[in-house]
């Protein structure tokens, strides 16, 4: 789409309707910071840059790099573990060569040294202190995340989904007039009150929470979540020759602040997910033409070679593109009836395509299935047969063995003639 911006945040279910290319510069409602209520006391065109494509890729990209260009160098002593009188023993004594603690009467002596893998060894790949630390980014590249993080302040689901708490705010982007003049914090927490952006700075009161790892001993005792961000143009005009900006917001928790020429996307984006909650002064809200162009396409005034950049579809609607009715005219008429694709199979298996490749076979296969049946009926009666003629035959024989027993009890000559 190309609106990213000026979407009330009570009417989010009406954003879809403002991304159309009519609404690519509409106006944003400028409130007095100083009024007791909240009076709406002119507006301005929302900035080219609102429209800028939100590439949340190159944003992260670009936020990984910064973030290491802070980091401070760091690497082990290069003298530890080696401060050892040791010498390997070499070849011919069965033991392995790295080199061994001199001298005798002591456990340590003959002990490995050196090596990562012994006991108060140095470590593998010792670090150093002339590691690649920073990163350098394309200016180009810089300045395209940063326009991409820009244009996400003014989305409402973004910002909400970045867990901001602006359920009560007017409009998204928040832009005030007469806020260069607030120097007191007290003031600035009665500005935020009465816009509805006070709910955000009491999510960040509730989120400090003690760090749980080893930060705790390095000053880094408590962390909390990120506020508001409030941008201005103010020069400097305060104390130490600070803007008077600076001094009413630097110690609310959570509430950072930012220059409008020198917009920081490690602020703008924290952690690399766009959606910050910003709140604009009105004259840092007009220089943004001028800092990054006028319109998608534009170059700008204070950068110079820059170009806005601008998206590749005017409109992101995918499925209503394709559904209109000039991309449907032109789409060849849907085919109806088309030829379903058979599933083979093979004939040795299935019995259907066999019959249809072979219409004998069903006739083969039914005479084969008859022949086995009178097979096993022959086969039957075969068996019934002679187990019946067994059973005469050993009849026979059980009568035999008796008779001849009883003639042998009989005959004389067997036993001996009976008394």
């Amino acid at each position: 789409g190309v609106l990213h911006a000026s979407i009330p945040v009570r009417s989010c279910a009406l954003a879809n309707n403002f991304f159309t290319m009519a609404a690519a510069r509409p106006l944003v409602n400028v409130y007095n910071a100083l009024s007791d209520d909240t009076e709406v006391s002119g507006s301005v065109e929302l900035p080219g840059v609102f429209s800028a494509p939100i590439r949340r890729d190159l944003v992260h990209l670009v936020h990984k790099n910064m973030a290491k260009n802070s980091r401070q160098a760091y690497a082990v002593n290069k003298d530890a573990g080696m401060q050892h009188s040791a010498i390997s023993w070499g070849t011919g004594r069965a033991v392995a060569r790295i080199p061994r603690v001199a001298s005798s009467g002591t456990h340590r002596s003959g002990q490995a040294a050196f090596g990562n893998m012994c006991r108060k060894g140095r470590m593998f790949g010792p670090t150093k202190t002339w590691r690649k630390w920073h990163r350098k980014i394309n200016v180009n590249m810089r300045r395209f995340a940063t326009a991409s993080a820009v244009a996400a302040t003014g989305v409402t689901p973004l910002v909400m989904a970045r867990g901001h708490r602006i359920e009560s705010l007017n409009e998204v982007p928040l832009v005030l007039d007469n806020l260069d003049g607030v120097s007191k914090v007290k003031e600035a927490l009665a500005i935020l009150a009465r816009f509805g952006a006070d709910e955000d700075v009491e999510r960040v009161k509730d989120s400090k929470a003690k760090r749980a790892t080893k930060g705790k001993m390095r000053n880094r005792m408590f962390r909390q979540r990120r506020g508001p961000l409030v941008i201005h143009a103010q020069g400097k005009d305060g104390d130490k020759g600070r803007p008077l900006v600076e001094l009413a917001f630097r110690n609310i928790p959570g509430v950072e602040i930012a220059h409008v020429d020198r917009l920081n996307l490690l602020q703008l984006a924290p952690g690399g997910h766009m959606g910050r909650f910003c709140i604009w002064t009105k004259d840092a809200f007009e220089r943004l033409p001028a800092l990054f162009g006028a319109a998608p396409g534009a170059e700008a005034e204070l950068k110079s070679g820059f170009v806005l950049p601008r998206s590749v579809m005017a409109n992101a609607d995918l499925a209503r593109l394709l559904n209109s009715s000039e991309i449907q005219a032109a789409l060849n008429p849907k085919k109806a009836g088309q030829r379903k694709v058979p599933r083979k199979s093979n004939p040795l298996r299935n019995r259907g395509q066999m019959a249809r490749l072979n219409p004998y076979s069903v006739h083969q296969r039914r005479q084969e299935i008859l022949d086995a049946e009178a097979k096993a009926a022959g086969r039957a009666r075969v068996l019934h047969k002679k187990r019946t003629e067994s059973d005469e035959k050993i009849k026979a024989r059980r009568v035999a063995s008796r008779n001849f027993f009883k003639s042998m009890v009989s005959d004389d000559w067997t036993f001996g003639a009976s008394a």
